[in-house]
């Protein structure tokens, strides 16, 4: 009996004894297991980096990023009698109005946010507020289990903010961006324009990162063991642009839109011999910060994604071709037929009627009827080839992105004399402003076709300098072929369709050109007026294309395209890029 009783008395004791020691193991377990909210012997800091400045050439910062902070508190956390103390002096650091910070506060128990969007500098001054608030015993703990929390104010990075000081200058060359969210981040990727094009450059290089073991007050300890990464901001584009004569042109483009009535007004400056745009300019800008829909159709660079036939300015560029092979001289004489001309069965007309004239004023008079006859002369191969060399059909490769090509008609179509009539005074084919910018420097270059730059150089936050890489320089026709076209331009301005860009004391020519749109297929009464040309004086040259789309009050280049070109040569010499001789030309 009393044996029975020990056994039985041992296994009740060593059932307990498993279940105790079961229990402390699942005890033991859950504790390893268990995320307890200890505090990490491992502590890192985050600085992340933000995206390049865009510099015009004379140091106006045209767009740059600042960093944004987000401020977070526990209202638990708050003691209650000094929650109206805490919302004034928290409104006083922020800038956020008390009623706002109080609304907040009452919306939720816990953790709320004050701000998605406090600067740099608002973020450095709330820091300064937190540790004063801990000093006056602003905050209280409160308990979570067995956990004791005290919580004060958060401030961390929420993302990055593009500041565009200037509003609406240089678009939409400059262009805009997008909000691109990596977890609770907010980064900035370029859409449009030069933040598009330089993207690959602008873009944050690396985040800055500190880690290591902390120390009692939770700093990082910088030792030996600690992982330290340079925080390294994207590149800085500089520019070729200048400011002051950029919103000069931007300006000048204003006045002249509102005066003709038109759609849009396109120009840009070109330095003839390095290809460098030291000013390009719409009549149709945006904020880049407060895009709206009336908006959308400016948010496209017309100076290359705008194609459209050119009309008279292509005939200097068809002359230049029969000159460079020797199929024209300047002072032949071609028959005008009395300003009207069957090729085949289409008539060509001209607004000057002449009997007879000099093949250099078939430029100057802008004669359809006698380019389409000298354009029977080039065979249609170097026709042809001789339009993509001087640029037609390829990217200029200017640094904006979604270049168009424009298209010229396909090579056996220039076996007809109409197509080659038609190309010769430029329709059948389209181009964009800039390819025609482009070409037009050729004359101004002594033959190169160069590519032309809006960026200049790169440069890192430490200030050293990154070069670009080089564009090409093509030699599209002779230095004694470019010197004659720049005499005929020339005296487009002295007595032809240019008259009204003459400045005396300066070397100034140029082509006018008004072409019918065409819509549907069909040519109606709305036209593109453009005057593309150089001014240049005894140092420098400029190669300067101005382009009117629809204008409504009158359309004649002569009358729309040639003002504004006049009125822009006329800035280049207020801002000293052009000095004129006092003994004229």
């Amino acid at each position: 009996m009393d044996t029975s009783n020990r056994a039985f008395k041992i296994a009740i004791f060593f059932i307990l004894f498993t279940l105790g020691f079961l229990l402390f193991l699942v005890m033991a377990l859950k504790i390893i297991i268990e995320d307890r909210k200890l505090p990490s012997l491992i502590a890192q800091d985050k600085n992340r980096a933000i995206r390049g400045a865009i510099v015009s050439a004379d140091g106006y910062q045209v767009a740059y990023s600042n960093k944004l902070y987000k401020v977070e508190a526990d209202t638990r956390c708050i003691d209650p009698k000094k929650r109206e103390l805490f919302i004034k002096l928290f409104s006083i650091y922020s800038g956020i109005p008390q009623k706002r910070v109080r609304k907040i506060l009452r919306s939720k128990r816990g953790y709320v946010t004050l701000s998605y969007n406090i600067d740099t500098k608002t973020a450095y001054q709330l820091k300064i507020l937190s540790r004063k608030l801990y000093q006056m015993d602003m905050f209280i703990p409160y308990k979570i289990g067995n956990r004791v929390i005290k919580q004060g104010l958060t401030i961390m990075e929420s993302g990055e903010t593009r500041v565009f000081p200037y509003h609406d200058i240089l678009t939409p060359v400059i262009g805009y961006n997008r909000k691109k969210e990596i977890g609770t981040y907010t980064t900035i990727v370029g859409v449009k324009g030069l933040e598009r094009y330089y993207e690959d450059k602008i873009a944050p290089r690396q985040d800055g990162i500190i880690k290591g073991k902390r120390d009692i007050g939770n700093n990082i300890i910088l030792n030996k063991e600690a992982l330290i990464k340079k925080r390294i901001d994207g590149y800085n584009v500089h520019l070729n642009v200048n400011m002051l004569l950029q919103k000069s042109l931007e300006n000048i483009l204003d006045t002249h839109r509102e005066d003709l009535d038109a759609k849009e007004i396109i120009a840009a400056v070109m330095d003839a011999r390095s290809g460098k745009i030291l000013a390009i300019a719409s009549s149709n800008r945006y904020d880049p910060k407060r895009i709206r829909k009336r908006d959308y159709d400016a948010l496209n660079a017309k100076f290359v994604e705008y194609t459209f036939e050119p009309g008279s300015v292509m005939k200097p560029i068809t002359f230049a071709m029969l000159l460079e092979h020797n199929l024209v001289s300047p002072l032949e004489v071609i028959r005008g037929y009395n300003g009207r001309y069957m090729l085949g069965k289409k008539p060509i007309t001209d607004e000057h009627k002449f009997d007879w004239l000099s093949a250099e004023n078939v430029i100057v008079y802008s004669s359809n009827i006698g380019i389409a006859q000298l354009a029977q002369r080039l065979p249609y191969t170097i026709f042809y080839n001789d339009l993509q060399k001087f640029g037609f059909t390829k990217k200029t490769g200017i640094d904006l992105p979604y270049e168009h090509t424009g298209s010229i008609p396909a090579i056996y179509r220039f076996k007809s004399e109409i197509y080659k009539a038609t190309v010769g005074y430029g329709y059948g084919m389209t181009a964009t402003f800039m390819q025609l910018l482009n070409a037009y420097n050729v004359f101004n270059s002594d033959g190169f076709l160069l590519t032309p730059r809006i960026a200049d150089f790169l440069s890192q936050p430490n200030g050293k300098r990154i070069a670009l890489k080089g564009g090409k320089k093509e030699q599209v026709i002779s230095t004694k072929t470019a010197a004659i076209m720049r005499n005929i331009l020339k005296k487009v301005v002295q007595k032809g369709t240019g008259t009204v860009a003459k400045i005396e004391g300066l070397e100034i020519g140029g082509k006018t050109g008004t072409a019918h749109m065409a819509v549907g297929g069909r040519y109606v009464r709305r036209y593109n007026s453009s005057f593309f040309g150089f001014a240049n004086d005894d140092q420098s040259r400029y190669t300067i294309g101005v382009t009117v789309i629809e204008p409504k009050s009158r359309y004649f280049a002569s009358q729309t395209a040639v003002p504004v070109f006049r009125d822009i040569v006329l800035e280049l010499i207020n801002e000293g890029y052009l000095h004129p001789t006092s003994s004229g030309e």
